[in-house]
């Protein structure tokens, strides 16, 4: 097997992979509808989606996760007027052959910034932070600080290196995945390189930005990320399925997690690694449920003021075709909100304005397919059947 870059293998690059050999296909098992009895958001219909449409969605579904060897998938489609689709296909466990279900906890990955970034725009609307306001004024030592504001870290575009690009962290890290790395531990790996470019100059994926703005907001608000979070994001969401994890605690039932994110680029089964090291920018856990409230949540700011909400959506160009960043959170060809990534599981979670729709992947590997990212297979396949109008990642021209 190849092995991985470092920064596939812990940024959970925006809708970008480097090329992996994709792990042997598991074995198919019936795609199962799943009713859901848990409170739906008032808009999010009760009656399944037309028979022949969600028969499309089975075929295209089960298709991508054959090729793309992906052993288990959970999809969740919400379109008011249209109905909905709840679908677990494959196994949760390859060793036991355990099928997938609807009700499984998973790692989120990079879409702990949608958490963070709503913490931070929380303490705008509270009159504490300016997004203007320079990171020198609440933590020292960042290289370039005073040039470097909120507002460019939450954008992606400060010009930090990002630390999980860094060889040594690389190398530490996947020599013990269980060990626990501290926010200014991993910081140190990023700032021994010059920053890659002035801030504001262009768009650069990057962890790091994520952990600087975990920490303005514990130095703050004066309590730890995750009760910030719990308490101001969480709560009022009601989010009760969502969760910080203080250390390998993960909710059951969870699917096992497999990754070739390793120092032999063997596949491995990540399920209790250790997610400290991504911290404010991707260690958080949620299920099914919560992250389908969660994605009309963000993607319409209910949780903040109309105005800031505003600041959030000014979406920059990424670089990547039909995509754009904003402060924490994408727009791609319509479909507001983010992807995750973190060794062993992937996510998605985006709302359609437009079409007042949401959806929700989650996957038990993390293993690109000649070069993609599986989530992101996985949602360019079921949008262009859904909304030919609005293709999550829509692949450039051929020609």
């Amino acid at each position: 097997m190849k092995r991985t870059s470092a920064r596939r293998v812990f940024a959970a690059a925006l809708l970008v992979a480097s090329v992996l050999a994709p792990m042997a296909a598991a074995p198919a098992t019936a795609a199962q509808a799943v009713a859901s009895h848990q409170s739906r958001p008032d808009d999010c219909p009760a009656y399944e989606l037309d028979p022949k449409l969600a028969s499309r969605l089975d075929k295209a579904i089960e298709k991508v996760r054959k090729q793309a060897g992906i052993p288990g998938v959970v999809a969740g489609l919400w379109m008011p007027g249209k109905g909905s689709y709840v679908r677990a296909t494959g196994v949760a466990d390859t060793a036991t052959r355990k099928p997938m279900t609807s009700d499984v906890f998973v790692r989120i990955g990079s879409e702990t910034k949608t958490f963070t970034v709503t913490a931070l725009l929380k303490l705008v609307d509270d009159g504490l932070v300016g997004l203007d306001d320079p990171i020198s004024d609440y933590i020292h030592g960042v290289p370039n600080g005073h040039r470097i504001t909120l507002r460019h870290l939450a954008e992606m575009r400060s010009g930090l290196f990002p630390y999980t690009e860094d060889a040594d962290f690389v190398h530490d890290l996947l020599s013990n995945p269980k060990r626990s790395f501290t926010p200014r531990e991993v910081l140190a790996y990023g700032y021994k390189h010059k920053n890659t470019f002035a801030p504001g100059k262009q768009f650069e994926y990057s962890n790091t930005n994520l952990v600087l703005l975990g920490l303005v907001v514990e130095e703050v608000s004066g309590h730890r990320l995750a009760d910030f979070i719990e308490k101001r994001v969480l709560r009022p969401a009601h989010l009760s399925h969502t969760l910080f994890p203080r250390g390998f605690e993960f909710p059951r039932p969870h699917p096992r997690g497999y990754t070739n994110q390793t120092l032999t680029g063997e596949v491995a089964d990540s399920t209790n690694w250790n997610p400290s090291w991504a911290w404010a920018a991707g260690a958080m856990i949620s299920n099914l449920h919560d992250l389908r409230r969660w994605a009309k949540i963000v993607a319409t700011g209910t949780l903040l003021r109309p105005q800031t909400q505003e600041q959030r959506l000014k979406m920059l160009p990424t670089g990547h075709p039909g995509t754009s960043y904003g402060l924490g959170i994408f727009n791609s060809d319509g479909w507001i909100g983010h992807n995750g990534s973190i060794p062993g599981y992937q996510t998605v979670t985006v709302y359609l304005p437009s079409k007042k729709a949401t959806l929700v992947l989650m996957l038990n590997t993390d293993i690109s397919y000649q070069g993609q990212e599986p989530s992101s297979l996985l949602a360019r396949a079921i949008t262009e059947i859904v909304t030919p109008d609005n293709v999550y990642d829509r692949p450039l021209p051929t020609s």
